[in-house]
């Protein structure tokens, strides 16, 4: 077997337990079913583009981007772990090396973020199916900005484990960084209407252009600012990618 490959399998081995399971089903579970049915009696219709989505079915489709964001924090998670238990030093006393450990990372983070934007795609279809358009231009963009957001996220995951050394630094920083992730985005609500800074804020986060991304290929909606987000996605995605890379490569364990 490739050694990327074992490392892969390793590395999801070690991520898929129950708790990390329960986070990733019962946590969505709950904004799509309760939040969203909760306020549709406050919020009647959210605008996309030239149409008008349910708040159900907008905030399901904004869970997708949610979900894949989240599932990447793995990637920190399991570079953190090795350094404090000391396990990088025996990987690398194995048939492996820097590289292997970095692309099996970025491998791991691809297929866990695939894997759950198909899970929160399926549970929350339900909820949106009546508005979906889906073609053969639109999958290859859902698809797209799930790698593309999952390779983001989780080289910033990845930068930030390897610049910390304490366990309650690690834990405050990259909790506050992804709460004001999922929070100031078009993920729970439009930016339209929101006053400044808040609106200018949410072009600020990369969630965002995930969560339109998601949207437009799930609803239809594609157009040359979608378009113009794709290429913001994944100029930060490639950009992140060789930092983390960069100082994982140059990383003391």
């Amino acid at each position: 077997m490739h050694p990327i490959i074992r490392l892969v399998n390793r590395n999801i081995t070690i991520s898929l337990n129950p708790g990390f399971l329960i986070w990733q089903i019962i946590f969505p579970l709950i904004y799509i079913f309760v939040a969203g049915f909760a306020y549709a009696p406050l919020i009647n219709s959210v605008p996309l583009g030239a149409r008008d989505l349910d708040y159900p079915a907008y905030l399901a489709s904004g869970m997708i981007g949610f979900n894949i964001m989240n599932s990447t924090l793995v990637s920190g998670i399991i570079i953190w772990n090795d350094r404090r238990h000391g396990m990088f030093e025996q990987i690398m006393s194995g048939p492996f090396t820097r590289s292997h450990y970095i692309l099996s990372n970025i491998c791991t983070i691809g297929v866990i973020g695939l894997a759950s934007a198909t899970l929160i795609a399926l549970v929350g279809y339900p909820v949106f199916f009546e508005s979906v358009e889906f073609s053969l231009v639109t999958v290859p963009i859902i698809i797209f900005g799930a790698i593309t957001g999952s390779i983001l996220f989780g080289s910033l995951a990845s930068i930030i484990s390897t610049r910390l050394r304490s366990s309650e630094g690690f834990n405050v920083i990259i909790n506050t960084v992804f709460l004001f992730f999922a929070f100031v985005s078009t993920a729970f609500y439009p930016a339209e209407g929101a006053p400044e800074p808040l609106r200018t804020a949410f072009y600020l986060n990369p969630l965002t252009y995930l969560v339109d991304v998601i949207r437009a290929g799930i609803f239809g909606g594609i157009t040359e600012f979608v378009i113009l987000e794709m290429l913001v996605l994944a100029g930060l995605a490639a950009t992140l990618f060789v930092i983390a890379s960069k100082l994982l490569t140059r990383l003391d364990f």
